[in-house]
């Protein structure tokens, strides 16, 4: 067996070879992924934001406001990542 192709068998458990693919670990595409993050982003500025309102704390206030427009704008590239077919 060759080198490269001894990279694609690893053993389970049992000791049996597998062909292991490589390639599902990062099957979300790019846009998909951009738009996942904006929306976490943009719900831990809301977090952030409120918690900063709570505490009477307005540079956490200001922290997530940034945040959650940051996240807006991750979303929006996924959107046209999406578009242009990335």
């Amino acid at each position: 067996m060759e080198m490269q192709e001894r990279d694609f068998y690893k053993l389970n458990k049992f000791g049996r070879e597998y062909i292991c693919d490589h390639n599902k670990e990062n099957t979300m595409k790019s846009s998909t992924r951009d738009n996942a993050e904006g929306t976490f982003h943009k719900v831990k500025g809301a977090v952030k934001e409120a918690t900063g309102k709570l505490t009477d704390n307005p540079k956490l206030q200001v922290e997530g406001k940034i945040e959650k427009i940051a996240g807006k704008v991750q979303e929006k590239v996924g959107q046209v990542k999406k578009v242009f077919g990335k």
